[in-house]
């Protein structure tokens, strides 16, 4: 059997139902830890393995870091607690500091009413799918609190936002600086508010910050990579060079530049791509998913750089990248991974990397991709109030398959489940933009009917 909450990118789910509560945090924590604690972590000899959790600005990460560390207390694991600090932060903080397990409370791109909790192993990835299902299978045992003597204990760190900064900054070359240019950083009301804004203008940028107020209830709230057109108008408004959007969690970023054009992911990737071919940097190929659009894929062929497609979800990137031993990789939606940097996707590192290539180059984010052309692509979210299984139904199916032949091999049609939402992603892409948006309504409503 497969896992039963872990999705593509952790547990995540509303707060207050299963499985966001306080019992089931508690109980998953209790089960990490003792996961934690049977290993041999060859420590100093009365030394407890410890783990790091950070959160993004949610509300209710006050409520989950609490049940958290209560379950692994009482495991017997030592918490640090780091507070709101983007997710990549964890990462790089738990490989820094030697520990053994970071934790992130944050639902990433979802609004406030939402919350998830996601793991890292020591060296700085997320868990292999199987070490999530171990932990799950663990939760059928029931808590039993280690005595006194042996609970874990927790203590804040409070540098932890600059000791992420400096690396931050230590990713970008050192005979470069970012001296003469005006960004416009939106955090998302998000984990990265009180940093972003501080590495680019350690670089040398001039930077104006918005998404920086988060009150517990806006994080993503019309702003952020999720909602790039507030950035875009603000970079218009002030006459900006470029501006940086974040989502809540800091591992996501969408750029737009001084006319206001807005570059997803994909075309992200592919500058910081064709950079590192033109300096000969790039080890091996590039590894998009599902989703990347044809146009990217058609793009590399013609530079020579090889791709190659992972589920959706950048843990799936990673684990390609890794088997291929190459270095590069990301998803439109804007998480982009870059193993030579670090270990897991880091929206500011990646806008870094972008960052690198237009200064090295002295080129607009135009020019770096005016030789790239998107396909017209629709995505439709179609919720569902229940599970269910489109593979089974006929109906979807067969206009599924009426639209891959309309298509003639000129576009994809690509259907899925989201791994962190009860939704079913509908996405069709094609030259043509009219028939690209008809049949991508057509499924869906398809998929309505059936699910109905």
């Amino acid at each position: 059997m497969g896992r039963k909450y872990f999705g593509t990118d952790g547990v995540r789910g509303r707060v207050g139902e299963l499985p966001i509560t306080v019992e089931f945090v508690m109980h998953l924590g209790y089960s990490a830890g003792k996961m934690l604690m049977s290993r041999e972590w060859h420590l100093p000899k009365g030394e407890r393995p410890v783990v790091l959790i950070g959160k993004d600005t949610r509300v209710s990460g006050y409520l989950l870091e609490s049940a958290l560390q209560a379950g692994l207390s009482a495991a017997g694991v030592d918490v640090f607690l780091a507070g709101p600090i983007p997710t990549p932060a964890v990462a790089y903080l738990t490989r820094a500091l030697r520990l053994q397990a970071g934790v992130v409370i944050s639902a990433s791109h979802n609004p406030y009413e939402d919350n998830g909790i996601k793991f890292f192993s020591e060296t700085g990835s997320k868990l292999p799918d199987d070490v999530e299902k171990a932990i799950e299978e663990g939760m059928n045992d029931p808590i039993r609190t280690m005595p006194s003597i042996n609970l874990g204990r927790a203590r804040r760190m409070s540098d932890a936002p600059g000791r992420y900064i400096e690396f931050c900054k230590s990713t970008f070359p050192f005979d470069l600086d970012l001296r003469g240019l005006r960004l416009v950083v939106d955090c998302a009301h998000g984990a990265a508010y009180h940093i972003a804004r501080n590495v680019f203008h350690e670089l040398g940028a001039d930077v104006s910050a918005i998404g920086v107020s988060p009150d517990g209830l806006n994080i993503n709230s019309e702003c952020g990579a999720t909602h790039p057109e507030t950035l875009r108008q603000e970079v218009l408004k002030q006459k900006a060079d470029l501006g940086i959007a974040l989502d809540g969690d800091g591992d996501r970023v969408v750029m737009i530049d001084g006319d206001g054009t807005i570059y997803d992911g994909d075309q992200l990737l592919y500058v910081i791509a064709n950079h590192r071919k033109g300096s000969n940097l790039l080890n091996g190929g590039i590894v998009g998913t599902l989703m990347t659009n044809l146009g990217v894929e058609h793009a590399f062929g013609r530079s020579g750089i090889p791709f190659e497609r992972a589920k959706v979800g950048d843990r799936y990137v990673l684990e390609r990248l890794q088997k291929r031993k190459w270095q590069v990789g990301g998803e439109g939606s804007g998480h982009i991974i870059c193993l030579d940097k670090h270990s897991t996707g880091d929206g500011i590192i990646s806008a870094l990397q972008v960052l690198h290539a237009m200064r090295q180059q002295n080129a607009t984010l135009s020019e770096l991709t005016n030789d790239l052309s998107l396909y017209p692509q629709t995505l439709v979210n179609v919720r569902m109030a229940k599970k269910f299984d489109f593979e089974k139904s006929e109906a979807v199916i067969a206009v599924k398959d009426a639209a891959e032949k309309d298509l003639d091999g000129t576009g994809r049609v690509l259907l899925r489940a989201s791994g962190t939402e009860p939704l079913i992603r509908v996405m069709v892409e094609g030259k043509s933009e009219d028939r690209v948006r008809f049949w991508a309504d057509s499924i869906a409503k398809a998929v309505q009917d059936a699910a109905a």
